[in-house]
């Protein structure tokens, strides 16, 4: 029993090896005689391979992992620099028979009886060759320089960014905290899972994602026709010709001026890459018309010195360049941990074309199959501060109370930096991570990576209407707009030794506009949000009020007290249209008149229906004591309050009858006049600078 346990034991060990040998994973695509010497990494899911090698054969074979052969068809790029052309690329295509039957596997021969170790070689030769499909070049000639180029899946890369915080000082000094500099490293870490090992490549990482779309060129397509019959149809009407008249031929383009010997740039790189790269004697491009994805932000395409004239001109790896301009300036060293590259000809030259950041590492790179690496592409002083801000986050409660600690820093760069982890140090020390978020060139961003819990802020919000300003007059009717108006107080409290810089980020309310909002606030109308700094001192409380203003209109009476408001602000408005001043200065002077009157008759109107009111009771009153012999002296009374109700009500009936007349006559030379005025457009409302 324990010798076959032994055997089965031993026999399932063979089985596992054969089969994890079997599933080794191949190259995607593995060329005889061609190596790989540049691959550009973009943020899509795809990269750019470059291969290049002297062939002495009339025709080359690429083996590509059978998924993989679409895109590789759709991106293929053939320069071939030795005089010679290639003529075609050829590849299988399966057919599907419908037999539902595997080919026979190739047999090793009827003489040979195969080893265990010789059946494992065969098993994984004929797996790899089941994974991988041949693509043949067939070539004009035998001897040929040749570049390839191609687009294959692959991981994006992906950024890592370190932050120290007071570190501009002199060299050598030591850091300031209070000091509006940073030194800003960016490092991009980069994963191989082709299938082989990167020797000695050119790696340039862009930060953008052109258009990849999986392409099925290998794949048979066969769209299904309309069938048509012959049904001896007799054309019933002559179709009319189409003239087209004789131009003369256009002009042959100039022929492409060859660039210096010291132009050359950094090779090509498809898509957002220069053309590939040829040699001195210029090339012959045969290949697939490249796909939307690899030429969509295509550059200028530019001309690069062959591996033996780059020998000539002092090696490849002279230092870092930036496509057709001088290589960027290398930032002052920094007196603290984590410290500034010693040689700065190691970071990546950073590069813009067609609106994407390109980073050129200068020297060989090395990246075996299956691991990853990271390299460090850009590392200078960039301006920036340590300060708070209070923006509530409901994946932190307590931020609706207490602000966080930030670093805010700008990018000084040529280039995008694409979102991903940074890392805070101030003074030697490590103080938390944040996530930063795509920052273009020249913007400033706000990375929160701690809370503090020293300061406390308080949140209250107000609304009022307020103002009054003509909107329209037409036919006689007033519209006027106002401001409805919001007032959001944060009380922020300071319990530290220390003043306390802080930012309130402010969720902005739609269709708002800011009214005389503190110097230094930045109204970030993409986000919905603003950003409002307030001072703190210390050990004390501060308040902002931030205020925020929305235009309604109303149609409102002439006579009104809004209408007086808005007239007389247009009035005295230096921008007022004359010709509508001087009709509504004549229509106010009579609405001067008229008003009072108004108000005149209206309480005389009420002195008179309270008079009534008396007089009635009054008379009850009297009625009811009429047969009362011992109410003389109440009676009198009565009657003597009676008379004089009844005297004043005649007066006030007299007044109301001549102001009556004057209302009517004011009221007819007021409408006339406003129905003459015509005003469409309001004012512009005077902003509150900053």
């Amino acid at each position: 029993m324990r010798r076959n346990d032994v055997a089965r034991a031993g026999s399932g060990l063979l089985l596992a090896l054969t089969l994890l040998a079997g599933c080794a994973r191949g190259p995607d695509v593995d060329a005889s005689g061609l190596a790989l010497r540049r691959v550009v990494i973009y943020r899509n899911g795809v990269a750019y391979f470059e291969r290049r090698g002297l062939v002495d054969a009339d025709q080359v074979t690429f083996r590509v992992r059978k998924e993989k052969v679409g895109d590789f068809l759709a991106t293929l790029a053939v320069i071939e620099a030795g005089g010679s052309s290639v003529r075609s690329a050829s590849f299988p295509v399966e057919v599907d028979d419908g037999s539902g039957e595997d080919e026979a596997p190739d047999a090793l021969g009827p003489e040979v009886t195969p080893t265990p170790k010789d059946k494992g070689a065969a098993a994984r030769a004929k797996q790899r060759d089941d994974e991988h499909e041949k693509v043949k070049l067939t070539l004009d000639g035998r001897e040929h320089d040749l570049v390839i180029g191609y687009v294959a899946e692959t991981p994006v890369w992906r950024p890592s960014y370190r932050l120290v915080m007071g570190a501009g000082g002199a060299q050598g000094a030591a850091p300031r905290a209070d000091s509006k500099q940073a030194h800003l490293q960016a490092w991009g870490i980069v994963q191989n899972l082709s299938g082989e090992d990167w020797k000695g490549v050119k790696l340039s990482l862009v930060a953008g994602a052109p258009l990849a779309f999986q392409a099925t060129l290998d794949q048979a397509a066969i769209p299904p026709r309309p069938v048509v019959s012959d049904q001896g149809e007799v054309i019933a009407s002559v179709p009319t010709s189409e003239t087209t008249l004789a131009t003369e031929a256009a002009p042959p383009p100039p022929p492409p001026v060859e660039p210096a010997p010291g132009d050359a740039g950094e090779g090509y790189a498809f898509m957002e890459e220069a053309e590939p790269e040829m040699a001195k004697g210029g090339g012959k491009m045969r290949s697939a018309r490249p796909s939307a994805a690899a030429t969509a932000p295509a550059a200028k395409p530019s001309v690069r010195l062959s591996d033996r004239e780059d020998a000539r001109a002092g090696g490849q790896h002279a230092g870092p360049q930036l496509k057709r301009s001088a290589p960027a300036p290398a930032p002052p060293p920094m007196a603290m941990n984590p410290s500034p590259p010693r040689n700065m000809s190691a970071l990546a030259a950073v590069a813009m074309e067609a609106g994407t950041t390109r980073y050129d590492i200068p020297f060989p790179v090395d990246i075996p199959d299956k691991s990853a690496t990271m390299v460090l592409l850009l590392a200078r002083q960039v301006p920036g501060e340590s300060i708070f801000l209070f923006a509530p986050d409901g994946g932190v409660p307590a931020s609706s109370s207490h602000p966080f600690r930030v670093a805010r820093f700008t990018n000084d760069t040529k280039g995008l930096l694409e979102r991903g982890p940074i890392a805070v140090f101030e003074n030697g020390a490590f103080l938390g991570q944040g996530m930063v978020e795509p920052l273009p060139p020249g913007a400033t961003t706000t990375v929160p990576f701690a809370l503090e819990r020293g300061l406390a802020v308080d949140t209250t919000r107000e609304e009022s209407a307020e103002g009054a300003r003509i909107a329209k007059i037409e036919g006689g009717a007033l519209e006027i707009e106002r401001d409805w108006v919001t007032h959001t107080k944060y009380a922020v409290r300071n319990g530290a030794d220390l003043a306390a810089r802080t930012l309130v980020k402010h969720p902005r309310l739609h269709g708002t506009r800011l009214h005389a909002p503190p110097k230094g606030t930045e109204d970030n109308v993409g986000t919905g949000s603003a950003l409002v700094p307030i001072d703190v001192p210390r050990r004390g409380t501060a308040v902002l009020d931030v205020d925020e203003r929305r235009l309604f209109r109303q149609q409102i009476d002439w006579l009104d007290q809004l209408a007086d408001d808005a007239v007389q602000g247009y009035l005295k408005d230096p921008r007022a249209d004359a010709a509508v001043a001087k009709q509504l200065g004549q229509a106010w002077d009579i609405r001067g008149k008229l008003r009072p009157a108004i108000d005149e008759r209206d309480r005389i109107l009420a002195e008179q229906q309270r008079l009534e009111q008396q007089s009635h009771e009054l008379r009850q009153n009297l009625r009811a004591i009429e047969k009362n012999k011992t109410a003389d002296e109440l009676r009198r009374d009565l009657t003597d309050r009676l008379s004089k109700a009844s005297a004043r009500l005649d007066e006030i009936t007299k007044r109301v009858i001549v102001l009556e007349m004057q209302i009517n006559e004011q009221q007819i030379r007021f409408r006339d006049l406003t129905n003459e005025i015509k005003l469409l457009a309001p004012l512009a409302p005077v902003r509150a600078a900053p």
